[in-house]
C-alpha cells in the first residue's frame, strides 16, 4: 500500500520494500532471511533458524511485534513485550499466535542476536531526508531496549543514545568508525534503489542492527520515520 501525503510517498507495506531490496546482491547479503507469514513458511524458518520475529506488514513503534522460539526439546515459545509464553507442540504454538495476530497481515524475519549494553539489546535508526533536491543523514541514533524487552522502540521504553556511543558502548570504540560507515553506505545504496521504483519518497527511516560477531543487519525501512 503507498499513501501520497504532502510530507512525501508513504510506503505502509514492509515486506514490499524488502522485496524490490533483496534484489540488489549486496544489500541482500545483510537482509535476514525474510517471508510472508504462513504456517508452512513458519515451521521452515525455525526449523532452518531456532528464532524467529513476526512483525505487522503495516505497522510502527514495535506495536504488534513477536519473537518466536523452537527450543531443544522440541517445544516452542513466543514473547511479546515482556511475556513469554511456552508450547509443548508446533500446532499449539500457531493457533495462539494466530489468535494474538487477529486478522492482520505479518512477516517472518530470521531472529538476530544482537550485541547488548548491559545486557539489552541494541539497534539504530539512520534518518535520511531529501531537501532541495539532495538527500543528507538528519540522524544516525542508538535504541537500548528497556529492562525485560526484546523491542528497542521508544515507545516501548527504548532509551536513546548516539549512534557513536551506542556501538562503542556494545562492540567497543575502535569499531564506530568502521560500522557507521557502513550503515551509510547502505543506506545510500537502498535509497538509489527505492528511489527507482517508488518516486516521490524525501524522507527515510533505516532500521539497522549489529550482531555479537558485528555483522550489520537492515530489518525494514520507513517511509514515516519517528
Amino acid at each position: 500500500m503507498t499513501v501520497a501525503r504532502g510530507s512525501g510517498r508513504i510506503l505502509a507495506n514492509k515486506m514490499s520494500k524488502t522485496d524490490v531490496l533483496i534484489r540488489n546482491h549486496e544489500i541482500a547479503n545483510h537482509i535476514p532471511p525474510t517471508k510472508r507469514f504462513h504456517s508452512k513458511n513458519l515451521m521452515e524458518m525455525l526449523q532452518t533458524h531456532g528464532m524467529v520475529v513476526i512483525k505487522p506488514l503495516v505497522g510502527s513503534g514495535g506495536a504488534g511485534v513477536i519473537k518466536v522460539v523452537k527450543h531443544a526439546k522440541g517445544t516452542y515459545s513466543y514473547t511479546y513485550l515482556s511475556r513469554t509464553r511456552s508450547f509443548q507442540s508446533y500446532d499449539s504454538l500457531y493457533r495462539a499466535l494466530r489468535a494474538t495476530m487477529k486478522k492482520k497481515r505479518y512477516m517472518i524475519q530470521k531472529g538476530i542476536d544482537l550485541a547488548t549494553v548491559n545486557g539489552r539489546p541494541i539497534d539504530y535508526r539512520v534518518k535520511y531526508v531529501k531537501e532541495n533536491g539532495r538527500w543528507r543523514y538528519k540522524a544516525i541514533v542508538g535504541r537500548i531496549a528497556r529492562s525485560g524487552l526484546f523491542v528497542t522502540n521508544l515507545q516501548r521504553g527504548g532509551r536513546l543514545v548516539s549512534g557513536s556511543k551506542g556501538i562503542a558502548l556494545s562492540l567497543g570504540s575502535s569499531y564506530v568508525k568502521e560500522k557507521k560507515g557502513k550503515m551509510r553506505k547502505l543506506t545510500v545504496l537502498s535509497t538509489k534503489i527505492l528511489e527507482q521504483r517508488y518516486r516521490g519518497i524525501n524522507q527515510l527511516g533505516y532500521d539497522f542492527g549489529i550482531d555479537k560477531s558485528g555483522k550489520i543487519w537492515l530489518f525494514e525501512v520507513n517511509t514515516r520515520p519517528q
